[in-house]
């Protein structure tokens, strides 16, 4: 488990993380590169030259740089707890391990001024305006400096630490039983149904759309096999949407109507013409679609002597249920299926 640690000014992340290595947590600051780096050029360790050696290290490798340099050292699959977070692209870098959780230590302005005040510390400021002066600029930074604030903003875990440290020690004893509990229930995830499965292709499928409205995929399966795939986008050969626009969108047109204005095929008609293509016939197959069909779509999937269609999510046009039911295709409408990927590195 790794838990990143970030927060507002004498929040208590220090005291978290001291409490957390008690736990027999490691402790890895992103600080600490760069305290060896101010070291290097001789420089004193004051929070400027801090700041400033930060910026010049992601400018020149990349925001990510630290993050990544503490993924390393956190690669030997114990528990680390990971401070001195401060740029958002670090978090994003720390969020590719899937047992990473990013918290937010937190307390209340007045709260924080009064443990600073304590602490007594030569370059902390001396009242409370210059305080929220100061917390201000190092929160609002951008481009490859300090963006304490977007870091906090993505945290999904807040400790509110407004009381003792005993208090504090309570809540971070019930994160953790609570994040490992997680980590087990992650691990013992079941394997996919057969209909998430086909489903979650289906979606990705749905990835390589050139269409601005909507991102559809599709995929015909029998004998719990695919046999085709398709999505919506403009003809083979001819510019799409990306390039052109959206037809429809300047024209005004609602949704689920007049389909013929359009430049794009329907994923549900590629399935049917690269099955075509390719000699593969798709007679009792199912169609996995991340929308329900159109009108028109639906007379094409019937010819086709489909047997059933199943997808999560319902296309503006419901006049195909009618048809369905006449013809005897069965459809069927699911929850949209997570879409993580669990896997064994």
């Amino acid at each position: 488990m790794i838990i990143g640690l970030t927060g507002s000014f004498c929040g208590g992340k220090d005291s978290a993380a001291e409490y957390l290595g008690e736990k027999g947590f490691k402790h890895f600051s992103l600080s600490d590169i760069i305290r060896d780096e101010c070291r290097k050029k001789k420089k004193k360790l004051t929070r400027t030259n801090l700041q400033k050696i930060g910026i010049e290290l992601r400018e020149k490798f990349g925001d990510t740089v630290l993050a990544e340099r503490a993924l390393k050292k956190a690669g030997d699959g114990k528990d680390y707890i990971i401070t001195s977070i401060r740029h958002p692209d670090e978090v994003k870098a720390l969020m590719k391990d899937k047992n990473f959780f990013l918290v937010k230590v937190d307390a209340p302005v007045r709260v924080r001024f009064e443990r600073m005040a304590a602490r007594k510390r030569e370059e902390d400021p001396e009242t409370f305006e210059k305080f929220l002066k100061l917390e201000g600029m190092e929160m609002e930074g951008s481009g490859s400096g300090q963006r304490i604030r977007e870091c906090n903003e993505m945290a999904k875990i807040i400790l509110v630490n407004d009381s003792s440290f005993d208090v504090l020690k309570e809540k971070v004893d019930k994160m953790v039983n609570d994040l490992k509990k997680k980590i087990v229930k992650k691990e013992l995830k079941p394997r996919p149904s057969w209909d998430e499965y086909f489903m979650k292709i289906a979606t990705l499928v749905g990835e390589r759309s050139t269409c601005v409205r909507h991102h559809v995929g599709a995929i015909a399966v029998k004998g719990k096999r695919v046999l085709a795939t398709g999505y919506n986008g403009a003809v083979a050969g001819t510019k799409d949407c990306l390039e052109l626009g959206c037809l429809r969108n300047e024209l005004g047109i609602a949704s689920g109507t007049r389909h013929e204005i359009c430049r794009a095929i329907h994923a549900e008609q590629n399935v049917v013409v690269q099955a075509a293509i390719h000699g593969i016939s798709i007679k009792d197959a199912t169609i996995y679609c991340t929308h329900s069909p159109c009108i028109l779509c639906a007379k094409i999937l019937a010819n086709a002597k489909i047997k059933e269609v199943v997808t999560f999510s319902e296309y503006a046009d419901q006049s195909f249920k009618e048809l369905f039911k006449e013809a005897g295709i069965k459809f069927r409408k699911i929850k949209k299926p997570e879409m993580e990927i669990s896997f064994l590195e």
